[in-house]
């Protein structure tokens, strides 16, 4: 097991401890599981950042417009070391806590974007990989985006923008687990993400989502065109417990004790 393997399966673990702690209010458990080996890479192999100085003006930046996967990104976030475990315990989804459903911008913690209406944190990415572009400075940005997201009409201004605009230093990742809340998205709103992608002139790179290697080398991959890349990650939701993989009960759910406990043994 990989370093990057290592950490999506601790990712696992905490989106489930964490799911389980906050009890009948239930959490987006299916969208976290999806994304935790495209979170996994990007923090283990991809970004460059500093827990102990986390403005430095060297970081790179990572965007969660996908914002339902937020417990996923928590965890991921403790993992890196901007906090921990007993932190999630005690702030997620607690009265005055600051890690509630849909992050809160707080750049001492490693959050860049405060988040909630899906369609944002591209157009918000978009700026962000402009300004550096202006600046003539080298931080790149890096966006998750959901392919249910991509509904949004938000979404695609924000593609053509990128475009227009020659931002090779934007990567955006969707996380393409082909559900979304009310159902599947190809019975939602049918889209081709690759081919859109493509015809707004981005480099565009079909992966599976669950291989590091494939994100690795995908990642890693430049082009001289100057434009900016799109991955398109295939992904499951619910990826890594057994009942929860592609049922979309689990898009925002709670898990009673025998499910938690299940849950638990296949991510032991």
């Amino acid at each position: 097991m990989t370093k990057s393997e290592e950490w999506a399966h601790d990712i696992r673990r905490e989106i489930i401890e964490a799911s389980h702690d906050v009890g009948r209010q239930g959490v987006h458990i299916g969208s976290a599981l999806s994304a935790a080996d495209i979170l996994a890479v990007l923090y283990c192999d991809v970004l460059k950042y500093d827990t102990a100085n986390p403005q430095s003006d060297n970081r790179d930046f990572f965007i969660l417009s996908k914002g339902h996967a937020y417990i996923g990104y928590y965890a991921t976030l403790a993992k890196a070391g901007y906090f921990t475990n007993e932190d999630i315990k005690e702030q997620f989804m607690t009265d005055n806590g600051w890690l509630p459903v849909h992050p809160v911008k707080n750049l001492e913690k490693g959050i860049e974007f405060s988040g909630g209406s899906l369609g944002t944190g591209m157009p918000f990415s978009v700026g962000k990989a402009y300004a550096m572009k202006l600046a003539s400075k080298p931080n790149k940005v890096y966006a998750l985006v959901g392919d249910g997201e991509c509904d949004e009409g938000s979404i695609w201004e924000a593609f053509m923008s990128a475009a227009h605009l020659g931002l090779n230093n934007l990567t955006v990742v969707v996380d393409c687990n082909s559900l979304q809340q009310d159902g599947p998205t190809e019975e939602v709103l049918k889209v081709d993400i690759a081919a859109l992608a493509k015809a707004c002139k981005w480099n565009v790179i079909v992966v599976d989502g669950h291989s590091h290697q494939e994100l690795k080398d995908t990642f890693a991959k430049s082009f001289d065109n100057g434009m900016p890349k799109c991955i398109v990650a295939k992904t499951i939701k619910g990826k890594g417990v057994s009942f929860m993989e592609n049922d979309n009960a689990w898009h925002h759910a709670s898990m009673n004790e025998k499910q938690y406990q299940q849950a638990k043994e296949e991510l032991s």
